[in-house]
């Protein structure tokens, strides 16, 4: 299926219900059926498989039904696409039950495809009638969704247009668990997966990252057969782990990991406070990869860091206004030896406190990453990719193992993207260029430039790469929310040197009020 006509499609589907829900809401209701859409065709492509074998489709389907092993997951006749069309009274509470009996049949989808209730109720109301719902289906009954028809990325490249279709009426919520495909894309490159790697997100969202990695291994050892990209038996798939806290969107990574066919233990829960992936030692298990957007300078206490059992934050604690470099922290704890990661940051990660006189919590754990030589390559991104900010972001690569010891790489793509609406976004060639750059370990005037660990410390351990690669004469300019975090970090060291100004004032039996 051509994008332009997934892009319409889609639209037509989102129109189908529209009134009877928010827009933000209209992933909820039209990924759920494009998955089943998706599972019902598979399955109808391989009963027609298994005629050619068994002589005709009725012998296929009957033994199917006796022995549902000879396909790769079973739909009861009710959940099949044509059984949901015919249906014309009840169908909200038809499809609840019909998402039930698919996750009945296939344990791997139980919390997953039965997540959403089409038959819910707002204040003695349904939130979609069975009018709407019929649209929809009908719209969705189009386009057919088997093996031959479409990539397995549909429903990732559906929820991609989804969010940037809606993405101003997402607000804030969108980029906290969806990174802009082509950004993903540049991750896997940066990170080439190796055959039987194990690959972690653990902020997963709706999985992107993982898949892109699954997706890029596929790419570089993938095989055709009957016009699909599949792995050879020889090579090992990627085994990949993911943890996310949102249920629904927990759904929709396993959706997305079941939809490309991979092994995947993705879990729901709080990371950073409650990790799922353990060692029989009740350690952080480790991985060779980790690929990562956690939300930007998310606000955790103190208390989340002080005390971790995992002794996780062992490079210092945090400030309470942004947790960027305790989710850092975290991942580098589940590296194993030699493993690497690529993690995406609001650009303040690599410069705040930078400069400043007296101390800085992010500045001093910056410095004790670049001092012991973990820092390989930071790339600034353009402005306006991602859907909950109109901020540039950089990807920041942490390395075990360097290639390149005691250097780090600094490339300034914040030029290289193309116009978009609502976003602006990079390009095939933008992603080719930014990724040999990085694997050539090359300085190219305006856009990269490699510096030694001592030009780290001269600059204070400031890692932005617009400092040290300058476009067009242009200079570095603080955004507003970047000053207001360094206000707010200041005020907690100020407030923390109170504190122990306090203590020792006490000790020394003088007592009194510090005053700020």
């Amino acid at each position: 299926m051509e994008l332009s006509t997934l892009e319409n499609w889609l639209w037509e589907a989102a129109c189908s219900i529209r009134g009877a829900v928010d827009a933000p809401k209209f992933k909820d209701y039209i990924l759920p059926l494009i998955f089943l859409k998706r599972l019902s065709d598979v399955f109808e492509d391989e009963v027609a498989h298994l005629a050619h074998e068994f002589g005709d489709v009725k012998t296929a389907a009957r033994l199917v039904e006796q022995d549902h092993r000879l396909v790769r997951f079973y739909l009861p006749p009710e959940a099949r696409w044509d059984a949901i069309r015919r249906r014309t009274t009840g169908l909200g509470e038809y499809l609840t039950d019909v998402v039930r009996a698919v996750a009945r049949e296939n344990p791997k989808l139980q919390g997953v495809i039965d997540a959403v209730d089409f038959n819910a109720t707002a204040a003695g109301q349904r939130i979609i009638d069975d009018g709407p719902l019929a649209r929809l289906i009908e719209v969705l009954s189009r386009h057919r969704l088997g093996l031959n028809d479409v990539e397995p990325d549909i429903l990732g490249r559906a929820y991609e247009y989804l969010l940037r279709k809606f993405a101003e009426g997402q607000g804030q919520s969108a980029g906290e668990f969806y990174t802009p495909r082509e950004v993903a894309i540049l991750m896997a490159r940066i990170l080439e997966p190796e055959p039987g790697m194990t690959v972690y997100d653990p902020c997963c969202g709706s999985g992107g990252l993982l898949i892109k990695c699954h997706l890029r291994l596929l790419e570089r050892y993938g095989v055709r057969e009957n016009g699909r990209l599949k792995l050879p038996s020889h090579v090992a798939p990627l085994k990949v782990y993911g943890q996310e806290w949102i249920p629904t969107t927990f759904a929709m990574a396993r959706m997305n990991a079941f939809i490309h066919d991979i092994e995947a233990d993705i879990v729901v829960g709080d990371t950073m406070r409650r990790p799922a992936f353990r060692a029989p030692d009740g350690r952080l298990q480790q991985f060779d990869l980790v690929a990562a957007n956690p939300m930007w300078n998310q606000k955790f206490p103190l208390e989340t860091y002080e005390h971790d059992p995992f002794d996780r934050f062992r490079f210092g604690t945090p400030p309470a206004s942004t947790a960027d470099w305790g989710w850092i922290q975290h991942m580098y704890t589940a590296l194993k030896d030699g493993g690497r990661m690529a993690v995406v940051l609001d650009t303040g990660a690599v410069s705040r406190g930078s400069g400043n006189q007296g101390s800085s919590r992010e500045r001093d754990i910056r410095k004790a990453f670049v001092e012991r030589d973990l820092i390989e390559a930071v790339i600034l991104l353009p402005e306006n990719l991602f859907y909950n900010t109109t901020a540039p972001g950089i990807i920041l690569v942490i390395n075990k193992a360097k290639k390149h010891p005691r250097e780090i790489l600094l490339i300034n793509a914040s030029k290289l993207f193309l116009k978009g609406r609502p976003k602006n976004y990079l390009s095939e060639e933008h992603v080719e260029h930014i990724a040999s750059v990085y694997h050539g370990w090359t300085a190219e005037d305006g856009l990269s430039t490699i510096i030694t660990l001592e030009e780290a410390a001269r600059n204070d351990y400031n890692l932005s790469p617009g400092r040290y690669v300058v476009q067009n004469g242009g200079e570095e300019v603080l955004p507003l929310d970047e000053a207001v975090l360094r206000l707010q970090e200041a005020e907690e060291e100020r407030a923390a040197a109170d504190r122990e100004l306090q203590r020792i004032l006490q000790f020394l039996g003088m007592g009194g009020a510090v005053r700020g």
